[in-house]
């Protein structure tokens, strides 16, 4: 199990990678459609499609790897962030068991499987696991907060108190917490992905692209820059 995390991790650079280029492609589509080039814009569009197969195809097992992140979280401390970590790996195993029947599908080894039924299903999964992982910033962030307010309290001791507004401590806070702010800002870049393709709130895909292509961006910074990834 623990080789095959290792494995599995190895790939997450190559899929973010893809991911990047098919929210690229994505935007680049919309762009090129409405300069009214149709046939660049259907060149794009099967571009994107290829990206999309393969990152399904890197995803492949991937939610072993969540169910082991689930394992390791509900051993946390804190109650919210146990709670609302271990749900979230749960939704996001969930949600690579319908990607990895998607891509059977798409590949001819499920033929008969009702890709938008599973599709639908899936972005659902996903989309409960970034609420869970954006509750978790908020409560992150509220916690930061707290303490930065007793800090200054204790050091205003004896002293006038120091007039600073709400937006000042949150800026203070993501200031000396990079990443906090840099998974609250992937989180809610992702959100308005499966808002739209759920029909929940239809934002268009040059907007999902974009989004798209931050929040893929964010995450290689991660990859290659660990102590800006979110702990634990």
């Amino acid at each position: 199990m623990e080789s095959w995390v290792r494995f599995n991790a190895q790939s997450q650079a190559k899929e973010r990678l893809f991911r990047a280029a098919q929210y690229a492609c994505t935007l680049l589509g919309y762009t090129v459609q409405r300069a009214g080039s149709t046939e660049l814009s259907l060149t794009i569009s099967q571009l994107e499609a290829h990206m999309s197969l393969s990152r399904k195809l890197l995803r492949l097992g991937s939610s072993v790897e969540a169910l082991e992140a689930a394992k390791r979280s509900i051993h946390l401390k804190d109650g919210v962030l146990r709670l609302c970590l271990t749900l979230s790996h749960l939704n996001r195993a969930m949600y690579f068991a319908c990607d990895n029947l998607l891509w059977a599908s798409k590949s001819g080894l499920l033929p008969t499987l009702e890709q938008s039924k599973w599709s639908q299903r899936a972005f659902r999964y996903y989309l409960l696991a970034l609420l869970l992982n954006l509750v978790r910033d908020v409560y992150e962030l509220r916690l930061l907060m707290e303490s930065e307010s007793r800090c200054r309290a204790s050091k205003a001791e004896g002293a006038e108190p120091e007039q600073g507004s709400g937006l000042q401590l949150i800026l203070s806070v993501f200031q000396h917490n990079p990443p906090l702010l840099l998974d609250l800002l992937k989180n809610t870049c992702d959100v308005f992905i499966p808002l739209d393709r759920l029909g929940l709130l239809s934002t268009g895909p040059g907007f999902v692209g974009a989004c798209g292509l931050t929040s893929s961006v964010l995450a290689i910074l991660t990859i290659m820059h660990p102590w800006l990834k979110l702990k634990p």
